[in-house]
Order: structure tokens, then C-alpha cells, then sequence
């Protein structure tokens, strides 16, 4: 990974925790949700950010912080295709989402 990258890469990990930081328990966000809080211009430019947004979700997973959502259920990042929403790392036996809206 280039060295720019990797700055990215990091800014865009540390956006979507914030962007989780400030929602409630069972929020989920959008991969572009972190590239639209990094991208610097008033166009479309963050389109371009996608793909590393979602390379700095696939490493927040590794890193237990959070998971990689499809259909209102985890799934392994390497097997995701398509859309992803991206949540808080839930600890093993936690309730489901439901359960912690009552």
C-alpha cells in the first residue's frame, strides 16, 4: 500500500468510528458515509474514496472494532458482494439488534 494510501486509509477508518461514535448502539453506516467525511471537494470525488472505505472496514473488522453488515446480518468481508452497511463489533453471545432497541 503506497504511503497516501495508507494515510487514507487511516483517515477513512477514523471516520467511520466517528460516524459510529456519534449514532446509537445498533446504528449501521454506509461505506460512503466515510468517504463523503474524507473526501475534501464539493463534487462527486468521493465516489473514488469507495473502495478504500471498504478496505478500512475489512480492517476495522480484522481489528475487532466493528462488523461488516449485509441484510441486517454479519458476513465475512471476504465474502461480501454488493452493498455493505458497517456496525459496531457486537461481543460473541450478544443479543440480536432487536433486542437492544426495547
Amino acid at each position: 500500500m503506497a504511503d497516501s494510501e495508507g494515510r487514507t486509509v487511516r483517515r477513512l477508518e477514523r471516520a467511520i468510528l466517528d460516524l459510529l461514535g456519534r449514532r446509537g448502539p445498533t446504528a449501521t453506516i454506509c461505506p460512503s458515509d466515510a468517504a463523503r467525511a474524507v473526501y475534501e471537494g464539493d463534487d462527486d470525488g468521493w465516489r473514488a474514496l469507495m473502495e478504500p472505505a471498504r478496505r478500512a472496514a475489512r480492517r476495522l473488522v480484522a481489528a475487532g472494532e466493528v462488523d461488516i453488515t449485509q441484510g441486517g446480518r454479519p458476513v465475512e468481508p471476504s465474502q461480501a458482494r454488493g452493498p455493505i452497511r458497517i456496525r459496531r463489533a457486537r461481543p460473541p453471545g450478544a443479543p440480536p439488534d432487536h433486542e437492544l432497541r426495547r
